[in-house]
């Protein structure tokens, strides 16, 4: 069966993931467990970074640096 979702559908899908996961990390920060709260937050910057690659599949990564390379967003320099 071919995949019928839209781009559109594919971004709407990933921003509502994010947001579910930034609600888990405020639930987990209000009980403590902030070794998780971090683990959601990477997954809320995963995700948005996944919906700013420039107009291809994104990568299947958890590399945050990768995602930023192959995303339409300025990358900071640290060189300085």
């Amino acid at each position: 069966m071919r995949n019928t979702l839209t781009m559109s559908d594919r971004v709407d899908y990933r921003l509502d993931l994010a947001e579910y996961d930034l609600e888990t990390a405020r639930v987990m920060l209000k009980g403590g467990r902030y070794m998780y709260v971090g683990f959601m937050c990477h997954q809320v910057i995963e995700k948005l970074l996944n919906v700013k690659v420039n107009g291809e599949r994104p990568p299947y990564t958890h590399n945050l640096e990768l995602l930023v390379n192959r995303s339409s967003l300025d990358s900071p320099d640290y060189s300085r």
